[in-house]
Protein backbone atom coordinates (compact mmCIF):
# COMPACT_ATOMS: atom_id res chain seq x y z
CA UNK A 1 0.00 0.00 0.00
CA UNK A 2 1.45 3.34 -0.95
CA UNK A 3 0.58 7.02 -0.94
CA UNK A 4 -0.75 7.02 -4.48
CA UNK A 5 -2.97 3.97 -3.89
CA UNK A 6 -4.65 5.52 -0.84
CA UNK A 7 -5.42 8.78 -2.62
CA UNK A 8 -6.62 6.91 -5.70
CA UNK A 9 -8.92 4.81 -3.49
CA UNK A 10 -10.45 8.02 -2.09
CA UNK A 11 -11.09 9.24 -5.64
CA UNK A 12 -12.71 5.91 -6.61
CA UNK A 13 -14.76 5.80 -3.39
CA UNK A 14 -16.08 9.29 -4.07
CA UNK A 15 -17.06 8.32 -7.63
CA UNK A 16 -18.74 5.12 -6.42
CA UNK A 17 -20.92 7.32 -4.21
CA UNK A 18 -21.69 9.81 -6.98
CA UNK A 19 -19.54 12.59 -5.61
CA UNK A 20 -16.34 14.46 -6.23
CA UNK A 21 -13.61 14.26 -3.61
CA UNK A 22 -14.62 17.66 -2.26
CA UNK A 23 -18.28 16.65 -2.24
CA UNK A 24 -17.43 13.48 -0.32
CA UNK A 25 -15.41 15.46 2.20
CA UNK A 26 -18.22 17.95 2.74
CA UNK A 27 -20.85 15.17 2.96
CA UNK A 28 -18.70 13.52 5.62
CA UNK A 29 -18.43 16.65 7.75
CA UNK A 30 -14.91 17.48 6.64
CA UNK A 31 -13.59 20.66 5.09
CA UNK A 32 -14.32 20.47 1.34
CA UNK A 33 -10.61 20.91 0.60
CA UNK A 34 -9.53 17.93 2.73
CA UNK A 35 -8.89 15.70 -0.29
CA UNK A 36 -7.67 18.35 -2.76
CA UNK A 37 -4.72 17.31 -4.89
CA UNK A 38 -2.83 20.35 -3.62
CA UNK A 39 -2.91 18.87 -0.10
CA UNK A 40 -1.38 15.54 -1.06
CA UNK A 41 2.21 16.78 -0.83
CA UNK A 42 3.91 19.28 1.43
CA UNK A 43 5.56 22.38 0.00
CA UNK A 44 8.79 20.38 0.21
CA UNK A 45 7.39 17.53 -1.90
CA UNK A 46 6.90 15.15 1.01
CA UNK A 47 3.80 12.97 0.75
CA UNK A 48 0.90 13.88 3.00
CA UNK A 49 -1.32 10.97 3.88
CA UNK A 50 -5.01 11.32 4.69
CA UNK A 51 -5.74 10.77 8.37
CA UNK A 52 -7.39 7.61 9.59
CA UNK A 53 -10.05 9.89 11.07
CA UNK A 54 -10.86 11.31 7.61
CA UNK A 55 -11.06 7.84 6.11
CA UNK A 56 -13.32 6.67 8.94
CA UNK A 57 -15.59 9.67 8.42
CA UNK A 58 -16.10 8.99 4.71
CA UNK A 59 -16.79 5.32 5.40
CA UNK A 60 -19.28 6.11 8.17
CA UNK A 61 -21.03 8.93 6.32
CA UNK A 62 -21.69 6.77 3.28
CA UNK A 63 -22.81 3.76 5.31
CA UNK A 64 -20.09 1.68 3.71
CA UNK A 65 -18.03 -1.00 5.39
CA UNK A 66 -14.28 -0.56 5.84
CA UNK A 67 -13.73 -3.38 3.32
CA UNK A 68 -15.66 -1.36 0.72
CA UNK A 69 -13.00 1.32 0.94
CA UNK A 70 -9.92 -0.83 1.38
CA UNK A 71 -10.71 -3.08 -1.58
CA UNK A 72 -10.24 0.05 -3.69
CA UNK A 73 -6.68 0.53 -2.42
CA UNK A 74 -5.59 -2.35 -4.64
CA UNK A 75 -8.09 -1.64 -7.44
CA UNK A 76 -5.36 -0.39 -9.76
CA UNK A 77 -2.62 -3.01 -9.86
CA UNK A 78 -0.36 -0.57 -11.69
CA UNK A 79 -0.56 1.94 -8.83
CA UNK A 80 2.88 3.41 -8.43
CA UNK A 81 3.88 6.62 -6.75
CA UNK A 82 3.41 9.40 -9.23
Amino acid sequence: MNHYQIWHAIELFAREHGMSCSGLAKYSGLDPTTFNKSKRESVFGQPRWPSTSSIAKIINATGAKPDDFFKLVGANNNSNEK
